[in-house]
């Protein structure tokens, strides 16, 4: 059992649309340095769960905490108040996200997308920037491409600029959404393979996947989700070869 410190603490979250509540109480503690992937059908609320993480969806009950410190709130007593926009994008700034479709600026070359968040959101010395771009660039395997716009990529390679600009602020945690699914299948291995480096390095990361086989390669812990509850959490051999629970069972027998 590892005995890292928690790094990211999600207690008792519940996210409601409406009457819909997506997520009803979901509690997750993940330790520094470790990786957990969240498996789970489509609608069973693993999107909300991450948006939840970075205040990109504010909480109707619960907290959120990344090493100590709450997220998109401060407390006073027993009551929760929601930070100002600046506090909360000065937090962001800690936990990397990369989303299901890249999310890249358009108008801006490969090396401008990685290097606006440091020199905008964490005043970064524009030279120092670029340096670090071009390293976190040629870990991807995108050093030739710095002065490409994201149209000229393919999408795994736009991804794996994502998953680069994501570094470039060096985050506490990093968030990733589905990161491949909206790629074409031969594309999914060269992302996979960027972020099993980015894991092997010793980044905390919660991965949103439908890949069992990057789960079962990459995770220190699986979760299951459904219907916006976890219903079961463990070791990968545990939960995937070995699932507990009956709903469990079922997903996995449609999808292994």
């Amino acid at each position: 059992m590892s005995t890292a410190p928690v790094m990211v603490d999600v207690r008792g979250v519940h996210k409601s649309f409406g009457a819909h509540e997506v997520l009803r109480g979901i509690d997750l503690q993940v330790r520094a340095g470790e990786v957990t992937v969240v498996i789970g059908p489509s609608g069973s609320g693993k999107s909300t769960l991450l948006r939840a993480i970075n205040h990109l969806e504010k909480l109707s009950r619960g907290s959120v905490s990344i090493d100590g410190e709450l997220i998109g709130y401060r407390r006073r007593g027993d009551k929760l108040y929601e930070l100002k926009e600046r506090e909360i994008l000065r937090q962001r700034t800690r936990i990397g996200f990369v989303f299901q479709n890249f999310n890249l600026f358009p108008h801006l070359t490969v090396l401008e997308n990685v290097t606006e968040a440091p020199v905008s959101a964490l005043r970064r010395p524009a030279a120092e920037a670029k340096d670090r771009a071009r390293a976190l660039l040629d870990r991807v395997g995108l050093s030739d491409k710095a002065d490409a716009y994201p149209r000229q990529l393919s999408g795994g390679q736009q991804q794996r600029v994502a998953i680069a600009r994501a570094l470039a602020l060096d985050p506490q945690v990093l968030l990733f959404d589905e990161p491949t699914s909206a790629l074409d299948p031969e594309l999914v291995g060269e992302v996979l393979d960027v972020i099993k480096d980015v894991a092997r390095a010793g980044t905390t990361m919660i991965v949103v996947t439908h890949e069992i086989g990057f789960a079962r390669e990459v995770a220190d812990t699986v979760v299951f989700m459904d219907d916006g509850v976890v219903v079961e959490q463990g070791p990968p051999g545990d939960v995937l070869d070995h699932p507990r629970h009956e709903r469990t069972q079922a997903f996995l027998s449609k999808v292994l």
